[in-house]
């Protein structure tokens, strides 16, 4: 018997996603429960967006107290939790200038027109080209799909926007063969994450920093899922030590409720004046609020330091599965951003541990991906384990 809620929305919803059939009612910690009662162990997190799981007390709190003052006003007038966020999430990433919007494909469609500001302004008005790497990903909307390099996701929507490049990542060589003077921008992933959590050489990004600075070319990171504390680094391009000209944010910033932003330093940030961008409900008060209590979480709460201890323990326990199933080809990633390269379909595992009570995602075509609230435990990992280990003896 089909359930009502899933029939109503396979009647009503557009399919755009391929959802398994269950539906959650409720989720505490790191847990879902569906509308049997049954509970799940998640290690998806909204794909890296549940920072601090699901009923946090302190961020239903604050929610519920904002909402009782004030939900949404326009740009046109100040809020004090979206100035208060601003001055905290700048300080912490080492940039100058923030500006809100809603998701991460919002926040790099305002890089990229960031970027093209800047570069006519400063550089000349034939530098609008961009560089992407290939096996990226950036988002759906236009701008973001003609820079993100996977082809499957261009399907059906060519032609996209021209004067977009791609090198391959990692590879500082053949980014050198396709900058030239018309090029303004350079927009990579420290950590690829939907191309199979892939992170890029130290080397690589100090040299791709050193072309970008003597060519006068906007260098864009794109965290929208490394960023905000994922990776043990409030961003992961702290942890390299090799600072962008632009970065974006997203997922885990509003830890559930839709925020996203661009950070830039000043001399990029002032090619925007009133009328070049805008986002009616960028820096509204209830998601600047979830998002202050995100960071004030990870940066005074000590959130921060046990994403950098669970990733290890979480890491080390990948590894030990790895000795032991020859199904596990690889572990790689930072902190709380990790993948398992696999010798099977990634959704055979998924499908199998989701049976178990095991929530996962896949990442490329090859990757299972961990990417679990990151006020995951020690208990919680060492169930993700047990789980897997069954999972990858069955299919093995």
């Amino acid at each position: 018997m089909t359930n009502p809620t899933i029939a109503q929305a396979q009647e009503h919803v557009m399919n755009t996603y391929a959802s398994f059939p269950v539906v959650f009612e409720r989720g505490e910690g790191c847990y879902l429960y569906d509308d049997g009662g049954r509970q799940y162990l998640d290690f998806v997190a909204g794909i890296a967006v549940n920072a601090l799981g699901y009923a946090h007390k302190e961020y239903v709190d604050r929610i519920h107290a904002q909402l009782q003052k004030l939900t949404h006003l326009s740009n046109l007038y100040y809020n004090e939790p979206a100035v208060e966020l601003a001055e905290k999430i700048v300080t912490h990433a080492g940039m100058d200038k923030v500006f809100f919007c809603n998701s991460g494909g919002e926040a790099v469609e305002a890089s990229l027109k960031l970027a093209r500001a800047y570069s006519k302004q400063h550089k000349s008005d034939d530098a609008y080209k961009v560089v992407a790497m290939y096996n990226s990903f950036h988002g759906r909307t236009f701008g973001a799909l003609s820079a993100t390099g996977q082809t499957k996701y261009h399907k059906g929507f060519e032609p996209l926007l021209p004067h977009v490049d791609f090198a391959h990542f990692n590879d500082i060589d053949d980014l050198k063969d396709k900058i030239g003077p018309d090029t303004g921008a350079v927009i990579l992933e420290p950590i690829q994450g939907e191309g199979g959590i892939n992170p890029a050489d130290a080397e690589y990004l100090r040299q791709v920093r050193q072309l970008c600075t003597e060519n006068n070319i906007v260098l864009i990171y794109d965290e929208v899922q490394s960023g905000i504390g994922r990776t043990g680094h409030f961003f992961a391009y702290q942890g390299y030590g090799v600072t962008p000209d632009i970065v974006t944010c997203a997922k885990g910033m509003g830890g559930g409720i839709p925020v996203g932003a661009i950070l830039a330093k000043d001399h990029i940030a002032d090619a925007f004046v009133p009328g070049s961008h805008a986002s009616t409900f960028g820096g509204n008060a209830v998601a600047a609020t979830a998002a202050l209590v995100v960071v004030e979480q990870l940066m005074q709460k000590g959130l921060l330091e046990n994403v950098k201890k669970q990733g290890a323990y979480l890491k080390s326990k990948l590894e030990q599965l790895q000795q032991s199933h020859g199904l596990v080809l690889e572990v790689k990633g930072l902190g709380l951003m990790l993948g398992i390269k696999v010798g099977t379909a990634p959704i055979n595992i998924v499908q199998k541990a989701m049976e178990k009570g095991l929530l996962l995602v896949p990442a490329g075509s090859d990757v299972v991906r961990f990417v679990p609230p990151l006020i995951v435990g020690e208990e919680e990992i060492d169930q993700c384990i047990e789980i897997l280990d069954s999972v990858l003896g069955e299919l093995q």
